[in-house]
């Protein structure tokens, strides 16, 4: 029996069979990513090349996701393919609920413009319009009005720290201060996830780090699904799931033990313990 005709069965027949795949199951009121047996290949000089090679693999909504591998591994290709802005092979994808494959280009688009936002390595914001304007552009062009997308782009900004930039053009905006820009505007139609394709490759240290701590704060304030592709180890090791690629496969899917940042709170009660409880001294 194919992985596709395994789909119609009852949840509980599965399990064994996701089990075995190395398929982590989130809850399923809370999937927003349900991917099934995902290939994708290329005619390359005559040749076929496999890209994706029977891929599972599922995505809760408001999780964290890093995408690790070396390059060729099939990273960008699967991202893309959530994204819509790729087709596979063969295969399911399911976003919230809804089946991608075999939909016309003008309903993924549709969807990709309801409910996906981008992030790249580069930022890809117009030259010619201001950051507000930037952020404004998505929902301009899909009609809402001027008045309504100015307060949001204005709010967006302040978020991600460009509440004073944003009359500057993107080149009189810093490397960090673009990429800012950038995931403001992919929040600018209030996406369920966001899809970032190495979106520090091109910062230093300190900035790239900046920019990793804005998607963990965007994703707390608004319970938005991030998948990462990156190199940045460090990076990667700081979400709390970590999907490691290569040659089309996944090799690891690894849930990550994250110890809670302590809070002023917790510095002032390790200077002064609280006194024992009776029961304590008992």
């Amino acid at each position: 029996m194919s992985e596709t005709s395994k789909a119609s069965e009852k949840p509980d027949e599965l399990a064994a069979v996701y089990e075995s795949a190395g398929v982590r199951r989130a809850p399923a009121a809370a999937l927003l990513v349900e991917i099934r047996q995902l290939h994708k290949s290329f005619l390359h000089m005559g040749r076929e090349l496999h890209v994706l090679t029977g891929i599972n693999l599922d995505i809760g909504a408001a999780e964290i996701v890093a995408i690790v591998g070396k390059s060729g591994a099939g990273k960008s290709t699967l991202l893309h393919c959530i994204g819509t802005l790729d087709l596979p092979s063969s295969g399911s994808i399911r976003l919230a609920g809804q089946e991608l494959t075999g939909l016309p280009s003008a309903k993924l688009a549709d969807i990709r413009n309801r409910t996906i936002g981008f992030v790249f390595q580069f930022h890809h914001l117009l030259p010619e319009f201001s950051a507000l304007e930037n952020v404004m552009m998505p929902g301009l062009i899909q009609g809402r009005k001027r008045s309504e997308m100015t307060v949001l782009a204005r709010n967006l900004l302040e978020e991600v720290g460009l509440g004073e930039r944003e009359t500057h053009r993107p080149g009189e905006l810093s490397g960090g201060e673009q990429q800012r820009g950038a995931l403001a505007g992919a929040l600018g139609l209030k996406p369920k996830i966001i899809l970032a394709d190495e979106p520090t490759g091109n910062l230093d240290t300190g900035t790239s780090e900046a920019i990793h701590q804005l998607f963990f704060e965007v994703n707390r304030r608004h319970g938005t699904t991030f998948i990462v592709v990156t190199h940045n180890v460090a990076f990667a090791r700081s979400m709390p799931r970590v999907v490691t690629m290569s040659d089309g496969k996944i090799l690891s899917d690894e849930r990550l033990e994250k110890k809670p940042a302590a809070s002023e709170d917790d510095d002032e009660n390790e200077d002064n313990p609280a006194p024992a409880s009776a029961a304590d001294q008992a």
